[in-house]
């Protein structure tokens, strides 16, 4: 019996309105579920998903389209109680930000009820019906760099002539890729450690851990149950398991992994690559791992230039995405073709102009330290915009890493302090003005300060090393306020 079939007529309940449960409901509606949604809150914003989500199912309903012609009634939803396990659930399916130790996850464990997040359920509901095999997936997860790497593997593919598409936490939906009418010969997806941890059965054709680094330790609890997590995504990979050489905890996940019979492990480095690794030699990114004779060959794929930008951290990002790529049989010339055309997503090591010779650029996306450090690697000398929410981080590596690049620091956000804290123990030398601001205005007073410290030949660089609610509604209005006060600086000098 497939997925779709056990599905009809099944009691599930949906954790979470928004972008991802009610997508889910709507779908298990559809397969002709009886679909209870729980969700913790009960503001006005909730009520008004939970009466549109409730219409939208006694249309459908009456309609006879629920459960493909079945009646499969209404969707009902509890507002505020996400903790207490609906009576009669045979099965849940999460939005991958609930935490597992929530009481409604206990309560299903108890009770031999299966958790699968929407991951999952893409996973499982894949067959087409038809005949047709479903797309096989290539799969990307990582602390930082994930969004970059799942876009530049579609746009590899893509140059391939391979029906493909961005998907999972970016782009298109999984849900919406399987269910679709569109046909995809292979999906670039993106997975967070979220929804791997609710993922237990997805097997990609290939897959790739960029790095690890310490990251939402609130949800799961410690590192090691992190790192476990990241590391589902190479469980019963069938063909390649891409590797950091630079970071030897995501070839440790490799090792742990059980594989199919035949599959590789595959390094990538921006150093010279050794045999079944990827890499740099004098600016060409060269494969020596997808070649006839890997102990003898190597194929060149692309030049650093081809990469933009060319930043260290993208290069590596891009040595991974051609790694995915070339396990799926991609030729070297599309992987080339591929790095050509793509251009990375606002706010992601961008540069917004020059002013006064000096280059201002915005990481709005470097929103952890791990993030942060790989961005002021890629310039020298550096007057550095930081600060925001810190959830937890410690600033002492990073700052004692960055001390020899730093020509100055403006520091604003909440936890400011714990940044001026480490520059203090580790670049004593170096100025920092704290701006005591947490308000939105204080980006164009934090611009003003770095283009006064700033020499010609200088970088000015965004990048945080903390998260943005602090002060803006997410990192991209974070990055737009920069980008703007830029261009205020520019207008005013020119």
């Amino acid at each position: 019996m497939s997925t779709r079939e056990e599905l009809s007529g099944k009691r599930v309940t949906v954790a979470g309105l928004g972008v991802s449960g009610i997508p889910a409901a709507k779908v298990l509606h559809g397969l002709g579920a009886h679909v209870t949604v729980v969700n913790d809150g009960d503001d006005e914003r909730a009520r008004a998903q939970a009466a549109e989500l409730a219409d939208w199912a006694a249309a459908r309903s009456a309609s006879g389209e629920g459960g493909g012609g079945r009646r499969a009634g209404g969707i009902s939803v509890r507002l505020g109680d996400g903790d207490t396990l609906p009576d009669g659930t045979e099965l849940i399916v999460t939005a991958p930000g609930w935490r597992p130790d929530k009481p409604l996850f206990a309560a299903a464990e108890k009770a031999g009820v299966e958790v699968w997040g929407d991951v999952e359920l893409a996973w499982r509901l894949r067959e087409t019906g038809s005949g047709r095999a479903p797309a096989p997936w290539l799969a990307v997860t990582g602390t930082n760099g994930k969004t970059t790497t799942v876009r530049m593997l579609a746009a590899i593919l893509e140059a391939a002539g391979l029906r493909t598409a961005a998907v999972g936490n970016i782009g298109v939906s999984l849900l919406d890729a399987v269910l679709g009418d569109e046909e995809y010969d292979v999906l670039a997806v993106e997975l967070s450690s979220y929804q791997l941890h609710w993922a237990p059965s997805l097997r990609a054709h290939s897959a790739a851990v960029l790095n690890l680094a310490p990251d939402h330790l609130d949800w799961h609890g410690s590192m090691a149950a992190y790192a476990t997590d990241k590391g589902r995504i190479y469980e019963g990979n069938e063909i390649a398991c891409v590797y950091n050489v630079a970071d030897p905890a995501t070839e440790d996940l490799v090792r742990g992994a059980d594989v199919v019979e035949g599959c590789r492990a595959i390094g990538f480095t921006l150093g010279t690559p050794g045999p079944s690794q990827l890499g740099v030699v004098d600016g060409i990114l060269v494969d020596r791992a997808f070649v006839e004779d890997r102990h003898q060959q190597a194929q060149e794929l692309a030049e650093v230039s081809d990469v933009s930008p060319p930043a260290p951290h993208n290069v590596a990002n891009a040595l991974a995405a051609a790694a995915l790529a070339r396990a799926y049989g991609v030729p070297a010339s599309a992987v080339r073709d591929g790095l050509r055309a793509f251009r990375p997503d606002p706010h992601r090591i961008e540069k917004v102009a020059d002013v006064a010779e000096v280059a201002y650029v915005d990481d709005s996306k470097a929103t952890n330290t791990h993030a942060a450090e790989a961005s002021l690697a890629a310039y020298d000398p550096i007057v550095w915009i930081a600060g925001g929410l810190a959830k937890g981080a410690a600033f002492d590596e990073l700052a004692a890493r960055a001390a020899d690049r730093l020509r100055a620091v403006v520091l604003m956000g909440a936890d400011r302090a714990l940044i001026a804290a480490a520059l203090a123990r580790h670049a004593p030398d170096v100025p920092v003005v704290d701006l005591d601001r947490t308000d939105t205005g204080a980006m164009m007073a934090a611009v003003r300060e770095a283009a006064r410290l700033a020499e010609p030949g200088d970088t000015v660089l965004l990048a945080p090393a903390c998260a943005s609610m602090d002060m803006f509604a997410n990192y991209n209005k974070r990055g737009e306020a920069f980008a703007a006060a830029v261009r205020t600086l520019a207008a005013e000098r020119a």
